[in-house]
């Protein structure tokens, strides 16, 4: 069986054949909304607020990022679709101190790693076609 870790990166590769290759901003917005549930549109701010849907249930992550739950690619595609619109300063404060998500616990370390890929693919250092691979050796176990 597949995880939802591999979910989240094939979806990531698929996405990635079907968004222009310059718009990285298209490309997180997507993810965010099929993989957490945050809408595209201007609503998208309710759908972050209350945390998104679990589109994609289960584990798979590496035991740094893994809160024991099945909501962490919500909260990681989730935290991407935000920082897509609001960028990674603004979204990491709102992760650190309205979430309470610190760094040394696993949802502030996946936090931490959707703004390393947000900025990632904002600069171009990763193109959009290597987001699912990034997933896949960053994130899963």
């Amino acid at each position: 069986m597949t995880s939802a870790c591999e979910r989240l990166a094939s979806i990531a590769d698929r996405l990635a054949g079907e968004v222009p290759p310059h718009s990285a901003r298209s490309f997180l917005i997507a993810l965010g909304e099929q993989a957490a549930g945050v809408r595209i549109g201007p609503l998208w701010w309710a759908d972050a607020a209350r945390g998104g849907r679990n589109h994609v249930r289960g584990g798979g992550f590496r035991r740094e990022y893994d809160d024991l739950t099945s909501g962490q690619v919500r909260h990681f595609a989730g935290t991407v679709a935000v920082a897509a619109r609001i960028g990674p300063r603004l979204t990491r404060l709102l992760v650190t101190h309205v979430l309470r998500d610190t760094p040394d616990t696993p949802d502030g370390r996946l936090s931490e790693s959707a703004l390393d890929l947000v900025e990632a693919l904002r600069t171009g250092a990763l193109p959009l076609a290597g987001a699912g691979g990034w997933i896949r050796t960053h994130l899963c176990r």
